[in-house]
């Protein structure tokens, strides 16, 4: 069973709004765990399918770029992305299917719902409907919810280096691992890419992509220069995937000059018309190859 955090390490700073976040999604894994045990998610896994490759998807060798397409309704920054986003007109499955068609190599479901008005239920919805890998997208601070993702068919976890400790993000690599998920290690900073790069050299999950955010989360301004000019510190960068504020052709082409091959686009594509079209377009030639 997951282990417990110890309570002398300290917890990292965080800006406001991560902040308020990670409060209320302590409520809801607290909330979670007393309707469903994680015995019960335990029980679950053994009977599910094994999960799809979603490092191997993204780390086979390209000249081109592979895509981690994001789906999400909403953002604490942006608001509602689309007005249709707020009734049926915001169907998961169907835009992962233009994502996919598109040539995606991988696809980020947003499953946190208060803030980002998303649900655990999409992820299987849209493995329903598609061959891809699905990462599961959200505030992990809990190894329950490592189990509660692998239960629910992810095949694979985003940690969020600005709001873990070492040991957390150890433990939850390390279960996610046991459990056959990759994992996604994202961080904002360079501190904590620091911090990451040294978790990453034990290997607690061998199949873990190092991402780098270019958002800044103080002043929730983006800027693709975040990720060249920290790639000094990255020790692999066939493992490295860019984060945010990725929105032309141009974008990609410059990433792929600096050896990244790797990225993940959501809010630009969500703001589309449609989004499986906006991310062929994006692609153009440069698609995995």
């Amino acid at each position: 069973m997951p282990r417990s955090e110890p309570e002398s390490e300290p917890q990292p700073e965080m800006p406001a709004t991560l902040r308020e976040i990670i409060d209320r999604k302590r409520e809801e894994v607290a909330d979670a765990k007393s309707l469903v045990p994680a015995s019960e998610y335990v029980a679950r896994i053994a009977d599910e399918p094994a999960p799809r490759g979603f490092f191997e998807a993204l780390t086979a060798p390209t000249t081109g770029t592979r895509v981690i397409a994001e789906v999400k309704r909403r953002s604490p920054s942006a608001g509602l992305i689309r007005p249709e986003y707020d009734s049926d007109g915001f169907d998961p499955s169907l835009i992962a299917q233009q994502y996919s068609k598109a040539g995606a190599s991988a696809i980020s479901c947003l499953t946190d719902e208060k803030f980002f008005g998303g649900d655990l239920r999409f992820l299987r919805q849209i493995k329903e409907k598609i061959d891809l890998p699905v990462l599961r997208k959200d505030f992990m601070i809990d190894p329950y919810q490592v189990l509660e993702a692998r239960a629910h068919s992810a095949d694979a976890i985003l940690l969020i280096a600005e709001c873990l400790t070492d040991t957390q993000i150890r433990e939850m690599l390390e279960l996610s691992h046991t459990l056959a998920l990759s994992a996604l290690l994202e961080v904002h900073s360079r501190d904590n890419l620091i911090r990451a790069v040294a978790i990453l050299k034990d290997q607690p999950n061998p199949r873990t992509l190092l991402g780098i955010n270019n958002r800044d989360l103080t002043r929730m301004v983006t800027d693709l220069a975040h990720t060249t000019e920290l790639l000094d510190l990255v020790p692999d960068r066939s493992t490295l995937v860019s984060e945010s504020g990725i929105r032309t052709q141009a974008d990609l082409e410059h990433l792929r000059s600096h050896g990244v091959h790797i990225t993940l686009i959501g809010e630009h594509l969500m703001r589309q018309d449609h989004p499986g079209r906006a991310l062929e377009a994006m692609l153009g030639a440069g698609g995995p190859q």
